[in-house]
């Protein structure tokens, strides 16, 4: 039979129970084996209840203390209850000078205080006692969590001004700098919330113009690795030579929300336009009327557009490159039956084929085919390419080359290529 006999408001703090007539301090930490919340008992006296009841800064202290013994108990074995015992006393009834140097030798749960309200310098210092002055009865987490980034940042060096904290504050990643940003005003304290917007104001006259396009090799949501390569280059740029005083992750914040932003909106749009970009770079030459063109990719699907069909063929096409697309699909083909002609994007390798008929088979035999190769130039080459040959054909890819009809010196130009960029 247990009854609780002093709890505080936060549920978590331990309570004192009594158990056949015998107080115990009881709490919660870690988890069992099947993950279910393990808990923990060991006895008190009257004397440390009462210090318990009066003394939170105390009661804090102990909890703190104790944590480390529940951790090492792990999922299934028992509290160390003569090591937690011999806690009481130094903690609860000595004087705060022996206190501090109880805590110099033991293990401690640093986190608990620090959400409780402990000043941080105090426990940097080993004034543990004098720390939790200003302890209050609920948790503030976040509050840890900004005590480890910031101990984090110190360890690589980097220390945040209130500028730099104003920044990262604004988009979220004051605590993780992986977590996608967004624009967080609210979390800005009101009087540097101005020099924030003016850093803000200056990255995005940076970046006015410029987009992230999508890249379906890699699915129907990415984007173009490159594209967000140049953003990111021109924004910190730009808002280094600005605001020089910004320490590096929060110059990196504001660049990261302004690529993520481009990024969302090129993946919220429809394909079209990411076509229609590609087709103000291209210069088409003539124009061929396409009547029906067939995709396939390298597991022989294959998928039809025609020209009544609501949608331009390159939008169709990289559509049905970001569905079909993976680490085994990456060659994919757009043929023009009627015209004798088609190409084929060979992502893994960066090239392209523009393949047409020289003579169609008769009587049993083959057709002859001429079949050219070119380097590509990431996505955005590819894009224009796929439009330039939709709208205007074989023949007007001719200036989009070199071509090589030869697959020794084709080898040859992509592997100085790679050893260029390599």
């Amino acid at each position: 039979m247990s009854d609780i006999v002093f709890t505080r408001k936060s549920g978590w703090i331990p309570n004192v129970t009594r158990e056949d007539g015998e107080l115990k301090l009881r709490l919660g930490a870690g988890a069992d084996a099947n993950h279910a919340p393990r808990t923990f008992t060991f006895s008190i006296s009257e004397a440390h209840l009462a210090v318990i009841r009066e003394d939170l800064a105390r009661h804090l202290l102990l909890w703190s203390a104790v944590l480390p013994l529940c951790d090492a108990a792990g999922t299934r074995g028992r509290l160390d209850e003569n090591a937690a015992t011999a806690l009481l006393d130094p903690i609860l009834l000595a004087a705060p000078a022996d206190v501090d140097a109880l805590f110099r030798r033991i293990r401690w749960d640093r986190s608990r205080l620090i959400a409780h309200g402990a000043d941080t310098g105090l426990l940097e210092h080993g004034q543990v006692y004098a720390a939790m002055r200003a302890a209050t009865e609920t948790s503030n987490e976040k509050r840890t969590q900004e005590y480890h980034a910031d101990r984090r940042r110190a360890q690589l060096g980097a220390v945040l001004g209130p500028l730099d904290a104003a920044m990262l504050r604004y988009t979220g990643q004051y605590l993780h700098g992986a977590t996608v940003p967004k624009r967080m005003p609210d979390a800005v304290a009101p009087a540097l919330l101005p020099d924030v917007m003016r850093v803000i104001a200056t990255a995005e006259q940076a970046c006015a113009g410029m987009r992230i396009g999508r890249d379906p090799r890699r699915g129907k949501r990415a984007t173009d690795k490159r594209d967000w390569e140049r953003m990111q280059t021109t924004v910190e740029a730009a808002v280094r030579r600005a605001h020089p005083e910004l320490v590096d992750d929060a110059v990196r914040t504001v660049s990261f929300l302004m690529c993520s932003e481009a990024a969302n909106r090129s993946r919220n749009a429809p394909m079209e336009e990411d076509e229609e970009t590609a087709g103000h770079l291209a210069d088409f030459g003539g124009s061929t009327s396409r009547t029906v063109l067939s995709f396939t990719d390298d597991k022989g699907v294959e998928k039809k557009w025609q020209r009544d069909s609501p949608r331009t063929a390159a939008a169709e096409f990289w559509e049905f490159v970001g569905d079909r697309s993976a680490a085994d699909n990456e060659v994919f083909t757009i043929e023009d039956e009627e015209m004798g002609e088609g190409i084929q994007l060979h992502f893994y390798a960066d090239s392209i084929a523009r393949i047409t008929t020289l003579r169609a088979g008769e009587g049993g035999s083959d057709p002859e085919y001429r079949v050219e190769y070119g380097l590509v130039d990431g996505i955005s080459g590819y894009r224009n390419l796929v439009s330039i040959f939709v709208r205007g054909g074989y023949a007007a890819l001719e200036q989009h080359g070199p071509w090589m009809s030869d697959v020794a010196e084709f080898d040859r130009a992509r592997r100085q290529r790679n050893a260029r960029e390599s």
